[in-house]
């Protein structure tokens, strides 16, 4: 299989990012003009002359400093506010030195401040580098779901999770943009509209389909079949070889290498029967509650447990990497959606909750 296109995702800017001594990555004066392209920040017919001033001087200088008054002189007020938070992003990833020391920073100073927007596209920038040389189709669509959110069905036994705006955006256009979303609203009944489940004889396609348009429209098997059993006696059964399960751990090994400097393996649990059970994570908000829950014996309802996607496995390749009190007990990591289908996984979590003897 080739190798994914250099302009792959290139709307986060990936390509525009220097890469330290440790991997971790800072931003050229391409980046943050990127950002200065992007809807929220363009000039538009209606910007006034402070607004056009300002653009203009930071497409020069992107980081120069910006004081109170040249916003306070925009007559927009959502343009102001939309500077505001880009120049409160953009210095602080100055004042980190990385992407990543300003993502993990984040989270560390409590309340977040950043817009999910902004996080998201760090998070995709991030991942554009650690997979740079990757050719595995799967792992790439894996890693879509660490920055877009995903709607998940069920179809004929299969657990399948798709991009939650493009699929929102095919049921009410059709796949015909605006000209559908009218048709529609008139009453026209437009055909349904197929999205492909990415596969063995799809997957070349789906890496050079993402170099183009962006779309984010293959969706991933990540199937496996639940079974009701007492909390810490969960059973889940893996019904297909090609899962996207095991591409989702292996991108999750790469991002705890990545921001921790340690080694991790991480696979998908058939089924998990420990009576000492020491410690977990949820990989999104619905999973943390739900293991809390199981880890207290809280009996969970049966509903409530066929939201669980997936329950996996972390252990530390370096025993002396993970702190003495729970060394050589494995993590239970937890992936689960809401009542309404959607899941929006939150990679932080594995940079905040890991048991690490020297915590980065």
């Amino acid at each position: 299989m080739a190798n994914a296109p250099a302009s792959f995702w290139s709307s986060c800017g990936h390509d525009q990012l220097i890469r330290g001594d440790r991997g971790w990555l800072s931003p050229t004066d391409g980046y943050w003009r990127l950002w200065l392209a992007r809807p929220e920040l363009a000039l538009v017919e209606e910007s006034c002359d402070a607004e056009r001033a300002l653009h203009a001087s930071l497409m020069v200088s992107p980081t120069r400093a910006v004081t109170a008054a040249e916003l306070d002189a925009f007559e927009d007020d959502d343009a102001r506010a939309n500077h505001r938070l880009f120049l409160g992003f953009r210095d602080a990833v100055i004042a980190a030195g990385s992407l990543e020391a300003a993502y993990a920073g984040f989270f560390r100073a409590g309340a977040i401040q950043m817009p999910p927007l902004f996080l998201d596209l760090v998070v995709q920038a991030m991942v554009c580098h650690l997979l740079a040389d990757e050719p595995d189709a799967w792992l790439w669509r894996a890693a879509e779901m660490l920055f877009r959110r995903q709607r998940v069905s069920v179809q004929d036994g299969r657990v399948l999770s798709g991009d939650s705006e493009v699929l929102d955006m095919l049921n009410e256009t059709g796949g015909l943009g605006d000209v559908g979303r009218l048709l529609m609203q008139g009453g026209a009944s437009l055909p349904a509209t197929q999205v492909e489940v990415l596969g063995d004889d799809n997957a070349a396609r789906y890496l050079g389909s993402r170099a183009g348009n962006g779309r984010f429209n293959f969706v991933l098997d990540l199937t496996h079949e639940i079974q009701n059993e007492l909390p810490h006696g969960l059973t889940l059964t893996m019904t297909r070889s090609r899962s996207g399960l095991k591409a989702l751990a292996a991108v999750l090994e790469k991002w705890v290498r990545h921001f921790h400097g340690v080694e991790v393996k991480i696979q998908p649990e058939a089924r998990v029967e420990d009576p000492s059970w020491r410690w977990h994570l949820g990989l999104d908000v619905e999973a943390t509650a739900l293991l809390n829950d199981l880890y207290v014996g809280h009996e969970v309802e049966p509903e409530r447990q066929r939201r669980l996607i997936s329950l996996f496995r972390l252990s530390f390749v370096h025993p002396q990497d993970m702190r003495a009190d729970v060394r050589g007990k494995p993590v239970y990591l937890g992936l689960a959606m809401t009542a309404d289908g959607l899941l929006k996984l939150k990679p932080q979590n594995l940079l905040l909750n890991l048991p690490l003897a020297r915590p980065v």
